[in-house]
């Protein structure tokens, strides 16, 4: 039932105005005064006020102000009911919150028009407030939400501000939650791995991913494996717990402890680039393989690359938002105008080179989480949390490769299993892997298989060489290999000895590395990372010693 608010000093008109409105239905309020109406109004909801104009105590023009000022929550009427005609006093009843006018002597057909017209505003107004605190309310919850996610992600995400001179990074997501991620840790020997990552999309749907993948990362570094470990289990990981549209393109890197040689897995995201001091580039490395989260465990690919870097060195990582920024001539800022602007001051930071971005884009809406990294090759300082004690027995493992099994298997990945087991040596086992992998894939690959890597040097040399090594592969007879490994608890060492039946090569050791070369790093970067590599004259047998105290691991 409508409830109608009748102010006016006159008691006749009240009472005629109350037949009237009560003959058709309506709950009448009377007030002799502006003062009583607004007692009324505090108590009482009232749909529809009809206010007169001249009143003692408070009139009607100072009622219709107070009653809009306070009662302004929802759509209130006021029809002024007056005897004046002069357009002054309606420009007044107006400019005071008047809605509309009644003319005396009162005509109930007019009347009833007007109360039901302003009736239907009024529930309007009633419909919109209630489902504008129905939002409010929903918003509401969704920002708690927000909140109690975001503290989740900032705790998940740690150690990005610990390393302040290795690391200077952006991150700028298109919406409130980042696509985009960047984590950060070290190992149990110092060295430092990051990853960067950028999921499909951006938002808080995009985000999801990075909790698991932020766990995997920092549980698997902190356990020192090596980052083609780490890729292969947030792989895992991803592609169970992603739905098939959704992947994680993400760029793997392992600084060593000395700052002296790099390891990445390469996955899907622009190229990165190894710059100078002046921001000229020195190496790229293009991705080599597909997103994480895409291939199942039996088709994941672990290849890394690696290379050797010094301290006048940088590694630029960034995500697709960057290259893919448009201008308001919806064109891309791309490659090129990446590489120009990293060379454009030397020892350039990120801001600088976002602020390059953002006037590109002459104020265009970010469309993309912008993510930009660039990591100093400097040495890392020494770790702080504490290393398992090395077993104090000695141990010895040898292993021998017929060709059968040189064709069907590749050991590194179940040897170095084996011997991260052994008490201390799990911290060592990013390290064991690369010394593994590369004294293996050099006795394959140069002794057994006797290919030459000068093939990559040709256009399409890579392709060239890998269609080489499987048909040699495939024809490969009466071939050994031998990997023994001695470890040495009273010098803290592990000695590798890898030797293969092929005819040994020449190895030249004149110490003058390009940098642009995309091969041939491999005995380099063993001499950085173990304390001795030693060949026999005709080359097909290597001895390496691994110093297993974090002082002298990867030093000269």
């Amino acid at each position: 039932m409508l409830n109608i608010l009748v102010v006016d000093d006159l008691a006749l008109n009240r009472r005629l105005l109350t037949v009237m409105l009560e003959h058709q239905g309506y709950q009448v309020h009377t007030a002799e005064n502006g003062l009583v109406a607004l007692q009324i109004l505090e108590k009482h909801t009232i749909d529809i006020v009809l206010l007169d104009v001249v009143m003692p105590v408070m009139d009607g023009f100072e009622t219709a102000a107070i009653i809009k000022e306070r009662f302004s929550q929802v759509y209130l009427p006021i029809i002024f009911i007056t005897s004046l005609e002069n357009e002054e006093s309606f420009e007044r009843c107006l400019a005071v919150g008047g809605d509309d006018f009644l003319h005396k002597p009162f005509q109930e057909v007019i009347l009833n028009a007007k109360i039901k017209a302003h009736c239907r505003i009024r529930n309007l107004s009633q419909k919109a407030r209630e489902q504008n605190l129905q939002l409010e309310y929903h918003q509401n919850q969704v920002e708690r939400e927000h909140e109690i996610v975001e503290h989740i992600f900032n705790n998940a995400l740690e150690n990005q501000y610990t390393f302040t001179q290795h690391l200077d990074f952006h991150l700028s997501p298109a919406a409130m939650f980042n696509g985009d991620m960047f984590l950060v840790a070290q190992s149990p020997i110092g060295s430092l791995y990051c990853m960067l990552g950028d999921f499909t999309g951006h938002g808080l749907a995009a985000a999801v991913g990075a909790l698991p993948v932020s766990r995997v990362f920092y549980t698997m570094v902190n356990k020192g494996m090596s980052v083609s470990d780490i890729a292969a289990e947030i792989n895992a990981v991803l592609s169970n717990l992603l739905p098939g549209h959704m992947f994680c393109a993400a760029t793997i890197i392992e600084l060593s402890n000395s700052g002296k040689s790099l390891s990445a897995w390469l996955g899907g995201l622009p190229d990165t680039y190894v710059i100078d001091q002046q921001g000229q580039i020195l190496r790229t490395l293009e991705s080599q393989h597909m997103a994480l989260g895409i291939l199942e465990e039996d088709e994941f690919e672990r290849g890394l690359i690696h290379i050797e870097v010094n301290e006048t060195m940088r590694l630029v990582m960034a995500t697709d938002g960057i290259i893919e920024t448009v201008n308001l001539h919806d064109e891309f800022f791309g490659e090129h105008q990446f590489i120009e602007a990293l060379s454009s001051k030397e020892n350039i930071n990120t801001q600088e080179l976002i602020e390059i971005v953002n006037q590109f884009s002459q104020g265009h809406e970010q469309q993309d989480d912008l993510s930009l990294v660039l990591l100093n090759c400097l040495p890392a300082p020494e770790p702080e949390q504490e290393i398992e004690p090395f077993s104090p027995l000695p141990f010895n493992f040898s292993l021998s490769l017929n060709s059968k099994q040189i064709k069907s298997t590749d050991p590194v990945l179940e040897v170095v299993d084996v011997i991260s087991k052994v008490a201390g040596l799990n911290a060592h086992r990013a390290n064991i892997f690369l010394i593994l992998s590369e004294a293996y894939n050099n006795a394959l690959d140069h002794g057994v298989l006797g290919l030459d890597s000068e093939i990559k040097n040709q256009d399409d040399g890579f392709l060239i060489y890998y269609q080489e090594r499987e048909q040699a592969l495939e024809k490969l007879t009466d071939a050994l290999i031998i990997i023994d490994i001695r470890y040495c608890p009273d010098t803290l060492a592990l000695y590798f000895t890898i030797c293969d039946s092929g005819n040994g090569f020449a190895n030249k050791s004149d110490g003058q590395h390009n940098l642009q070369r995309e091969h041939g790093r491999g005995l380099s970067l063993l001499s950085e990372v173990a304390s001795n590599v030693a060949f026999n004259a005709s080359g097909n047998q290597v001895e390496i010693c691994y110093q297993l105290s974090i002082n002298s691991a990867g030093s000269d």
